[in-house]
């Protein structure tokens, strides 16, 4: 919440709504994106996150599932150790369990369907605007120097 505050960016606790929205997020251009709060647990190249929810029932066994654009519009991400957060937009997680968002370039260069934490950065090169049809997509900067 800091983080976005610090960048420019007003953020919402909503009240008692039952939702799986734990913050709004305002963007400078006043766009409001539903976020989902989320630790990053940072691991040697990247930083591991967990985009799936798991409840306990009364049968006694864990019932898992994900978001989806009707609940959500980004999965914020907080790493503690590299003390930064990062703005995933929900149509990148999607049928998804675990993101793992990279720090370095992997060592056989490899970058098919690779995630680099800097493209997600808050504040920086991924931040959600709004579509025609009103949903929100990333989209970033170019050059990435403009930032």
């Amino acid at each position: 919440m800091f983080a976005a505050i610090r960048k420019g960016w007003d953020a919402y606790i909503p009240a008692g709504d039952g939702s799986k929205v734990d913050m709004v997020l305002i963007d400078p251009q006043g766009v409001a994106i539903r976020t989902q709060i989320k630790w990053g647990n940072t691991v040697s190249n990247f930083i591991d996150v967990q985009v799936s929810t798991s409840r306990l029932v009364s049968s006694g066994g864990y019932v898992r599932s994900g978001y989806d654009s009707r609940s959500i519009d980004a999965i914020a991400v907080w790493s503690d150790p590299l003390a930064s957060a990062y703005l995933i937009p929900i149509e990148e997680i999607l049928g998804v369990g675990r993101v793992r968002l990279r720090l370095q370039p992997a060592r056989n260069n490899q970058s098919l369907r690779v995630r680099y934490a800097s493209d997600y950065f808050l504040g920086a090169v991924a931040q959600l605007g709004e579509r025609r049809a009103g949903s929100a997509e990333a989209r970033g900067s170019s050059p990435l120097s403009s930032i």
